[in-house]
């Protein structure tokens, strides 16, 4: 084979990126029976699952508010989990969603419960 079109058609190619997606930042707080039924240890466990970063925590209020971080695909597979599955026992009415912005970088380095 002709080495210039080796070359031509290796240049052709086209990979999938590694990280060519927007790693974004979201705010989150989730209404209904969401506390008191290891809502933020799930919360926890799927956003690791998924490789966000971030961190969920009890409101006085009620609810559960937290913040998400990572590529855009994973950030909207987590919100739609936060608005239809959650914990086993937990019933969610709606879950808010705002202040979504692009992120050059994560500013956290795991996804943490706080008391």
């Amino acid at each position: 084979m002709n080495p210039n079109l080796l070359l031509f058609f290796l240049a052709s190619i086209t990979l999938p990126a590694m990280s060519d997606e927007d790693l974004i930042s979201v705010d989150y707080e989730v209404y209904g029976r969401v506390q008191g039924v290891f809502f933020r240890k799930y919360t926890q466990a799927e956003g690791k699952r998924l490789g966000l970063v971030g961190w969920v925590q009890n409101t006085r209020a009620g609810t559960v508010q937290g913040q998400l971080q990572g590529p855009r695909s994973k950030v909207k597979e987590m919100q739609e989990w936060l608005t239809s599955t959650g914990s086993p026992k937990s019933h969610i009415i709606k879950a808010e969603f705002k202040n979504e912005k692009v992120i050059d970088s994560l500013e956290h380095s795991s996804f943490n419960i706080v008391k």
